[in-house]
C-alpha cells in the first residue's frame, strides 16, 4: 500500500509544487551569485597582505568572506530542503509531519512549502 497524502494537502498541491519548483529556480539561482561572489571575494584576499590581523583590508575581507560563505551555507541548505519537499510530494508523504506524523495544515504549508514538521513539533 502507498504512503497516503494527509487529506487536507490535494486541494493544494499542484500550487504547493508550482511553488516548491520556483523557490527551487530562485535559491538555485543565489547559489550560482553568492558562489561567483565567494570567489571574487577569496580573489581579492589572493592580492591582499596575507597578515589579516595587521593589514587594514585584511578584517574587511575576512568578514565579507565570512559573511559570503554563511549566505552560500543557508541558501544550499534551503535547497535541500525544497528537494526533499518535492522528494516528499513524488512518494505521497508529503504534508505529514516527521516527528509526530500528523498532517501538517494546509496554511503552514502555503505559507513555507518546505516545512517537514506541523506547528506544534516546529515549536
Amino acid at each position: 500500500m502507498a504512503p497516503s497524502v494527509p487529506a487536507a494537502v490535494p486541494a493544494h498541491l499542484a500550487e504547493l509544487r508550482r511553488l516548491l519548483i520556483a523557490d527551487r529556480e530562485r535559491t538555485s539561482d543565489r547559489i550560482l551569485a553568492l558562489s561567483r561572489n565567494f570567489s571574487s571575494i577569496v580573489e581579492a584576499a589572493s592580492f591582499a597582505a596575507t597578515d589579516d590581523e595587521h593589514d587594514p583590508e585584511g578584517a574587511t575581507i575576512a568578514f565579507e568572506r565570512s559573511q559570503a560563505s554563511a549566505l552560500l551555507a543557508a541558501a544550499s541548505q534551503r535547497l535541500a530542503d525544497v528537494d526533499m519537499a518535492l522528494e516528499r510530494i513524488a512518494h505521497g508523504n508529503y504534508g505529514s509531519c516527521e516527528r509526530c506524523s500528523e498532517s501538517i495544515a494546509p496554511k503552514r504549508l502555503l505559507a513555507l512549502p518546505a516545512a517537514r514538521t506541523c506547528i506544534a513539533c516546529a515549536a
